[in-house]
């Protein structure tokens, strides 16, 4: 015989079931009635005034994509690479139909422009992606700054030394994130290059992002190739870069190794970290 009070808790267990399975449809029918629409907007201009110098308006523009039925959503700005010298801005397709915007950044190169102008000119599209993001419908609060190679210095360079997103009247803190792919830690190969040093030489000057090493920077994720197969020490200049700034005090740094991959095929598996890092620093951001 079953009781009365154990076929009341049946009862309401089979309730609570038959809610959820009812709450889980709803919700499922809501997403496929609604699904995530994307939008491409090209070649948007990210310096203001009437600029007369015509290289300018050709490479200081940007992409962005976005989810357009959406609102709130994180923003990965992301600088190609290219040692500075070449590369084109495009959107990573691991980085696509994630529920977040991605910002792809052209930036002047080198010998067109000498440094720090391309410094600047990332500096100047972080800037327009705070002062404008909400207007697509994303979170100023929830912007990471990442790139490949020319790409990773650029973003360490503008999130350590704050003085770049200052002259916009921005403030590098407000960053949720920097996560760097294999970007030089000290003064960049094509810097010392414009100076006449060369790429053997290691500088660390105020245009290394070693030198601006500090405690209270965004949360840092550097992330490099396999030692053995990465450009002239690229993973030690890493990994010195994270032993400063732990000693600095920064609480919120990390490094990556990615073994078996060299210099350039480090990327493809980088972006699975930094999806996930999208994920954890903006979980919890008002």
């Amino acid at each position: 015989m079953v009781s009365i009070g154990k076929r009341r808790y049946q009862l309401m267990v089979g309730l609570c079931v038959i809610g959820v399975i009812a709450f889980l449809s709803t919700a499922y029918a809501q997403q496929a009635a609604n699904p995530v629409t994307y939008r491409l907007i090209e070649n948007i201009g990210y310096r203001s005034g009437n600029n007369s110098d015509v290289y300018a308006k050709e490479r200081c523009v940007l992409d962005i994509y976005y989810p357009e039925n959406r609102e709130d959503f994180p923003t990965v700005v992301w600088f190609h690479g290219g040692g500075i010298t070449g590369g084109e801005k495009f959107i990573p397709e691991e980085l696509k139909d994630k529920g977040i915007a991605v910002v792809a950044v052209n930036y002047r190169l080198s010998p067109k422009v000498k440094s720090p102008v391309y410094i600047d000119d990332a500096a100047a599209a972080i800037a327009w992606t705070f002062k404008h993001i909400e207007e697509y419908g994303g979170d100023p609060n929830k912007i990471l700054i990442s790139g490949h190679s020319a790409g990773g210095y650029l973003v360490a360079m503008v999130g350590l030394d704050k003085s770049w997103l200052h002259t916009y009247g921005e403030d590098a803190d407000r960053l949720a994130g920097i996560i760097d792919f294999s970007g030089h830690a000290i003064t960049h190969m094509t810097v010392r290059a414009e100076r006449g040093i060369k790429d053997t030489q290691p500088i660390v000057d105020e245009l290394a992002p070693l030198y601006h090493v500090r405690k209270d920077a965004p949360p840092l994720v550097l992330i490099t190739g396999d030692r053995e197969l990465e450009m002239l020490g690229r993973y030690e200049e890493n990994a010195y870069f994270y032993r400063m700034m732990k000693v600095a005090g920064h609480p919120d740094v990390h490094l990556y190794e990615l073994d078996g991959f060299d210099h350039g095929a480090m990327a493809a598996p980088a972006f699975h970290i930094l999806l996930h890092y999208v994920k954890e620093l903006t979980k919890t951001t008002k």
